[in-house]
């Protein structure tokens, strides 16, 4: 005989079960979904100017650092960005760049609140951190654009210069940063011209090469054209961003 006890677990172990099936189910329907899907795009995006095709966006983009070179930003309302940002982002491009306090994305190419996805590491490295931001911003929030953004006097790339070159070695995870941008330097530490420069100009080439071969998820939006992928390098002193790759 079953006590009451019995009885009053019998329904709540039903429950459990259902639950737990609907769950199973709707885990594995998620699966089956082309990964661009996981975007939930809203009725009405925040800043619907913001979408654009690959192209477009690069366009624009480029647009925004000719007047940041010119001295000539636009006036952002801030205050109507963030209302409009608070339950939702739809930015047109994300940005792979270095870390550096001088290197500024959102003033450089002159883009509001919403409009940049940054991702920001020494050496404009591609890691497992950053390559999962990337493709949030391009699967989940259907971005179109990226680019790899290194820049004139780079001290990560300077740092795997001299640990190639003079067998210099650093202290903590700075080791880390220099090894991982040793590559670039090897390829080009017998060419002509600065070493710096041209290790710089192809760490940015390599981390745009890594950005495909390591994420299937930027690869196959590169291979189905809504992604663009573009290198750029920015120079300090005037803000120019010259374009790679």
């Amino acid at each position: 005989m079953c006590t009451c006890h019995e009885h009053a677990e019998q329904p709540a172990r039903r429950d459990f079960l259902r639950l737990a099936g609907v769950t199973v189910a709707t885990a594995v329907t998620a699966s089956l979904l082309p990964t661009h899907a996981l975007a939930a795009s809203p009725a009405e995006p925040p800043k619907p100017e913001n979408q654009l095709s690959p192209q477009a966006a690069f366009d624009r983009l480029m647009a925004g650092n000719r007047r940041y070179i010119e001295g000539v930003a636009r006036r952002h309302d801030f205050l109507a960005e963030r209302e409009a940002l608070v339950s939702a982002q739809n930015p047109f491009v994300a940005v792979l760049s270095c870390a550096d306090s001088r290197i500024a994305p959102e003033y450089a190419f002159d883009t509001g609140r919403g409009d940049l996805f940054a991702v920001r590491v020494a050496g404009n490295l591609v890691n497992d951190d950053g390559l999962g931001s990337l493709e949030y911003g391009v699967a989940v929030l259907g971005i179109p654009l990226l680019m790899v953004l290194g820049h004139e006097g780079c001290g990560a790339v300077e740092a795997g210069v001299k640990a190639v070159r003079d067998k210099a070695s650093f202290p903590g995870h700075i080791q880390r940063l220099a090894d991982a941008i040793a590559p670039a330097v090897k390829a080009t530490l017998d060419k002509p011209g600065d070493p710096l420069d041209n290790a710089i100009r192809q760490n940015v080439l390599d981390n745009m090469r890594l950005v495909k071969e390591r994420s299937e998820i930027l690869r196959t939006a590169i291979d189905e054209g809504r992604l663009k992928l573009v290198g750029g390098l920015y120079r300090l002193a005037d803000g120019k961003v010259e374009l790679l790759g």
